[in-house]
């Protein structure tokens, strides 16, 4: 019988391991083959598409940032991010903290709007703010809420707090209260006590909030083509039209290029905090 579950949990492993490494093989080829394909000469696409680079072309990301004004793209994407980021932190870590160690009137009111927030998608409601901030323009009669990165930067922040706050909220909760006792025995005040002692120890949750949003921020398509236009586009809207261009002229290489800049940020990060991300989903309470 001994034997029989032994060959089970052995034949459980084999098949673990397999669907682990099919994943990751389709995963790790189109990521590698699209940085192959990135420093490829045009004329390599004709012949073999699938065949190895023959040499390094970087010219391809030249044109993509000159040519394709993808540098103008990247650097709205990040002033979006980063600020979005600001404002997503700066609202969601008193709230949530507030949220998770506080009692007062009105408490369960707001978890219940926070609760409900996370069920709204915000591709179903980028019409109705767009109609909003066109008729702001149009009661101030100035073209300042539309094409604006800020405003743009403001409403990725607001459609993430639901879903942070619920996140950093519930990692909170599991940190022990000894810890604010202590901190108000020496002197602490409730806003230095999160500043100085809550907020720190919950380092590990605050960059999984953070990578995830990054991801969300970065990647957004629906808001930023319906809020932006012209030179203020996004790098995801700038890529839809570069990879139009690219396929119109035959410039695969070009396109290839500007898949490789959007990709290349969000797998720096992963990289930087794969460790804390794990710890941020997995750690709570005190440790050892």
């Amino acid at each position: 019988m001994k034997k029989k579950f032994d060959n089970v949990d052995r034949l459980y492993k084999v098949f673990i391991y397999v669907a682990l490494i099919t994943l990751a093989i389709s995963i790790i080829v189109p990521v590698a083959w699209v940085f192959m394909a990135s420093i490829k000469e045009n004329k390599e696409f004709y012949s073999n598409p699938w065949a190895l680079p023959a040499g390094f072309y970087f010219q391809n990301f030249i044109n993509a940032f000159e040519k394709a004004s993808m540098g103008s793209y990247f650097f709205n994407s990040v002033i979006s991010t980063a600020l979005a980021l600001i404002i997503l932190l700066v609202v969601s870590l008193p709230a949530s903290y507030v949220l998770a160690r506080y009692k007062f009137k009105g408490k369960r009111i707001l978890n219940t709007l926070f609760m409900a927030g996370l069920f709204i998608n915000v591709n179903y409601i980028v019409v109705p703010i767009f109609l909003m901030l066109m008729g702001w323009d149009d009661t101030l009669n100035i073209s300042f809420f539309l094409d604006n990165i800020v405003v743009l930067a403001v409403v990725y922040a607001s459609t993430a707090i639901p879903f942070t706050v619920y996140l950093l909220s519930s990692y909170f909760q599991t940190l022990p209260k000894a810890y604010e006792e202590a901190a108000l025995i020496d002197g602490c005040g409730y806003f230095k006590t999160m500043i100085k002692v809550m907020i720190p120890m919950a380092k590990p949750s605050i960059v999984t909030v953070i990578l995830f949003n990054f991801l969300a921020f970065w990647n957004e398509y629906i808001i930023a083509l319906t809020l932006m236009s012209g030179s203020n586009r996004t790098l995801p809207v700038g890529l839809l039209a570069l990879m139009q261009a690219s396929r119109g002229k035959a410039e695969y290489g070009m396109m290839y290029a500007g898949l490789v800049i959007v990709m290349l940020p969000t797998l720096i990060l992963y990289i930087m905090v794969q460790k804390k991300l794990t710890q941020g989903m997995t750690l709570g309470g005190l440790k050892d």
